[in-house]
């Protein structure tokens, strides 16, 4: 009797898989992430309707350059620029321990309107020399050392913008640079929003 009733339960499972099986994965065999950060949860996954299509800024090809100038690969030497994998992995390593934190260096508008599940909006114009001061410092592990920052216990940033066309990100890095923050604690997510949302990735509108 417990066999019968195994058997089609374990039949029963067959028949509900193909139902129930996400289409749209982030990976072949990864169809979400559940990343932790403060005792807060969010999962990380792509839309799942594959006739869908953005209908924001996005979708635009063409904007005046300059100042929509397209980004280098590499805008900065010795600051290395990653995809999107990397940033999920960055998400689910460094800021669910509080290692590393993710920077939308847009204005607050942009970031309203969509932005990476936590991350945090320091819009570029505040990280200059002039407006970095110890209540940012704190928040990004650098501590203040008579007449400059000690960046020894520093956490590593993750930048992003708009996108390859935008210049938000670059300028922020370019600040913190002239800062001192060390380039091997910066990281640049050259796609942005954009590349996020044309992969149907998980977007918090606020």
């Amino acid at each position: 009797m417990l066999l019968k009733v195994t058997l089609i339960l374990s039949s029963l499972s067959l028949l509900i898989m193909p139902l129930t099986a996400t289409e749209v994965n982030i990976q072949e065999g990864v169809p979400y992430v559940d990343v932790e950060v403060n005792g807060k949860s969010i999962r990380i996954e792509r839309i799942q309707d594959t006739s869908n299509k953005l209908k924001n800024s996005y979708t635009k090809t063409s904007r005046p350059t300059p100042p929509f100038n397209i980004q280098p690969y590499e805008p900065i030497k010795g600051i290395e620029t990653i995809g999107e994998l990397c940033v999920i992995d960055f998400l689910q390593d460094e800021v669910s321990s509080n290692k590393g934190m993710i920077i939308d260096a847009r204005m607050p508008k942009w970031h309203k309107a969509g932005s990476i599940p936590h991350s945090l909006n320091i819009p570029f114009p505040i990280l200059t020399i002039k407006n970095f001061n110890e209540k940012i410092a704190q928040i990004f592990g650098v501590k203040k050392k008579k007449d400059s920052w000690d960046f020894d216990n520093a956490k590593t940033l993750l930048i992003y913008d708009n996108g390859p066309w935008c210049q938000q990100g670059v300028h922020a890095m370019k600040n913190l640079v002239k800062i001192g923050y060390p380039k091997s604690k910066i990281l640049y997510y050259r796609g942005g929003m954009q590349y996020w949302q044309i992969l149907g990735l998980t977007t918090i509108i606020k």
